[in-house]
């Protein structure tokens, strides 16, 4: 794997992270503090609650449903119940409690008639786009607040922690050696 910072071989610590080259810490202290930092831009967000999802009516388990749904489309109940780790008989409360509220449906799978596949209304589809749009205007919204320099150094980190989450991505995928 490259340095997502630099393009050298090495992990995206640039090959410091486990070898003892940090004896006061300061990458942890660092990784701490920015995580401090991300917890309060999440509470800045969560409280405003005009946004769609503090607006729902949704429980948690509920909202990753929709979310889910939303992400990779129809689905089937074992495939729900082994993403939200919990049992087929859990997954079909959830989903009647969420199909009352008009945000999914269940259709017959036409490869397999045993199967019932969930999927999203149009009042599915709209309420996660609203969800992702909000979220979206009020990061603008930030940004907007900060200068173009700022914005370019943030853009920059921005890619190399994209390139890092790829990186960590492939690291999944790939067989155990």
């Amino acid at each position: 794997m490259s340095d997502c910072r630099t393009g050298r071989p090495g992990g995206a610590d640039g090959g410091t992270r486990g070898t003892g080259q940090d004896p006061a810490g300061e990458r942890d202290e660092i990784i701490t503090r920015l995580a401090e930092l991300q917890r309060g831009m999440g509470r800045f967000f969560a409280r405003d609650r005009s946004l769609p999802i503090m607006a729902s009516n949704l429980t948690m388990q509920q909202l990753k449903v929709v979310m889910f749904l939303s992400f990779h489309g129809s689905t089937s109940g074992q495939e729900l119940a082994r993403h939200l780790h919990v049992g087929l008989g859990t997954v079909t409360g959830i989903v009647d409690r969420v199909a009352a509220q008009g945000l999914v449906t269940r259709r017959e799978d036409p490869n397999d008639r045993r199967v019932r596949r969930v999927e999203l209304t149009e009042a599915g589809r709209r309420l996660t786009a609203e969800i992702i749009d909000a979220g979206t205007a009020g990061y603008r919204r930030l940004l907007e607040h900060l200068d173009t320099e700022t914005l370019r150094t943030m853009e920059t980190v921005m890619r190399k922690i994209q390139q890092a989450m790829r990186d960590m991505a492939a690291e999944e995928h790939s067989p155990a050696q």
